[in-house]
Parts: structure tokens; C-alpha cells; sequence
């Protein structure tokens, strides 16, 4: 009698062992794609403010087409990488889009004309604060992710991640360093915040699209 207590007890503590390693498993799990999700509702945002700024730097900058041709691609690259939710394709494929827009932001700081164009300056203030709200996402994926990761290859959650068709997750690693907006700056002028008096000229002031 007293054998069959204890292996009825064994039973019940490793069914309790297996029962919370589980729901430990799912909720780390829940957490890391949450995570994804932040990162996700960023980038879209991020390719949604793109359009309007190309075109109002293309307003002033109309032979610059090698450069606007080139952050159209990147963009294109970034959307089609992000439909397939791999964290490194598409960290890669924002890294090379933040390179193309590097070199928009030099050819802005060649028409000082723009400082007076509000819709640039809300793009690239909307544009800057996006890319810290990505990077913020970025680094609390990371976190999850790891914490998930780790969670897969100790015992006894392992055994059930293999039961139950737990998969690994992987870092959003895009180069954070150029990820950072640059401020432009033009001669005779502040920060790309400035706007002098008078009406600027006649362009699309809109502003950036609504987020999706």
C-alpha cells in the first residue's frame, strides 16, 4: 500500500513538473512573438513614411534618381523580406534599407530649400522616432528571444519542447548603428527642425500617412 502511495505521488509530481514546464514554455513563447509583433507594427510604419519622403526630396532633387530609385528598391526588399517573418532576412534587409536612407538624408542636405518644407521635417522627426521605437522592440525581442531559447534546452522543458514541436526563435540582429536617422543640417541653419518664417514652397505638406 505504502508502494503504491509513493508511486502515485511520483507520478502526480512529475505530471505537475511536465504540466508547469509546459505552460512556462507557451508563455515565454507568447512573450517572444508579442515581442515580433512591436518590432512588425515599427517596420510597416517605417516603409509607410518612405513614400512621402522620397517624394518630397524628389521635388527639389530631380536628377538624384540613382538615389531615389536605389531607397525604392531597398524599401521594396524590406516589404517582400518582411512577409516572410524570418528575423534574419528581414534584419538584413532594414539594414540595407537604413543604408539607402542615409544617402537620401545627403542629398537633402544639399537643398537647404527643404528646411522650409514642413512636411519634410515632420517625416524625418516621425522617421527618427520610429526608428527609436524599433530599436526599443528590437532589444526587448532579443531579450525574449533568448530567454525562450534558453528555456528550450534545459531539462525538463527539452523533453517537452521536443513532445510538443517547440521551435527555437532568431535575434533580430539589424545594425542598430544604422538604424539612427541623420539629422540634417544645412548651411546657415540649425537642426532640420528649424523652419523659418514665411510660406514654404508649394509641395505636398500632408505629412506622413496614418499608421497601419
Amino acid at each position: 500500500m505504502v508502494l503504491i502511495i509513493i508511486i502515485v505521488v511520483v507520478v502526480v509530481l512529475i505530471a505537475i513538473l511536465l504540466w508547469a514546464s509546459f505552460n512556462g514554455l507557451v508563455k515565454k513563447r507568447n512573450r517572444t512573438q508579442e515581442a515580433w509583433s512591436q518590432i512588425d507594427v515599427e517596420l510597416k510604419r517605417r516603409h509607410d513614411l518612405i513614400p512621402n519622403l522620397v517624394s518630397t526630396v524628389q521635388g527639389y532633387a530631380t536628377h538624384e534618381q540613382g538615389t531615389f530609385e536605389a531607397v525604392t528598391k531597398a524599401r521594396a526588399d524590406a516589404v517582400s523580406a518582411g512577409s516572410t517573418g524570418d528575423p534574419d532576412k528581414i534584419g538584413q534587409a532594414e539594414t540595407a534599407l537604413s543604408g539607402s536612407l542615409r544617402s537620401l538624408f545627403a542629398v537633402a542636405e544639399n537643398y537647404p530649400q527643404l528646411r522650409a518644407v514642413e512636411s519634410f521635417v515632420q517625416l524625418q522627426e516621425t522617421l527618427t522616432a520610429t526608428e527609436d521605437k524599433i530599436e526599443f522592440a528590437r532589444r526587448y525581442y532579443n531579450g525574449s528571444a533568448r530567454d525562450y531559447d534558453t528555456a528550450l534546452q534545459t531539462f525538463p522543458r527539452n523533453i517537452i519542447a521536443g513532445m510538443f514541436h517547440f521551435t527555437a526563435v532568431a535575434y533580430f540582429e539589424a545594425d542598430a548603428a544604422d538604424r539612427a536617422v541623420p539629422n540634417v543640417t544645412f548651411p546657415g541653419s540649425g537642426s532640420a527642425g528649424t523652419t523659418p518664417s514665411g510660406p514654404p514652397p508649394a509641395t505636398d505638406s500632408s505629412g506622413p500617412p496614418p499608421a497601419h
